[in-house]
């Protein structure tokens, strides 16, 4: 299942999160885990094959493929 990272703008109200949240399970997302300690948003998976509009939304600053991230 792809994975995302979905990124609010940083002056989203909590409605506003909660209401991206919605549509993307309305398009057949999955919610996973909450951000909100360093910025708002969460991350979300979806069956494969599945078209997402979470771009879309007013208040979405950015969506990125969830994946590993290394430090050196």
């Amino acid at each position: 299942m792809p994975g995302y990272i979905v990124t609010l703008k940083s002056d989203s109200t909590d409605e506003q999160v909660a209401a991206a949240k919605q549509d993307a399970v309305k398009q057949g997302g999955k919610i996973g885990h909450e951000y909100n300690s360093v910025f708002k948003g969460f991350s979300v998976t979806f069956d494969e094959g599945t078209v997402h509009t979470l771009d879309a939304n007013e208040h979405v600053e950015a969506v990125e493929a969830d994946g590993e991230v290394k430090t050196q």
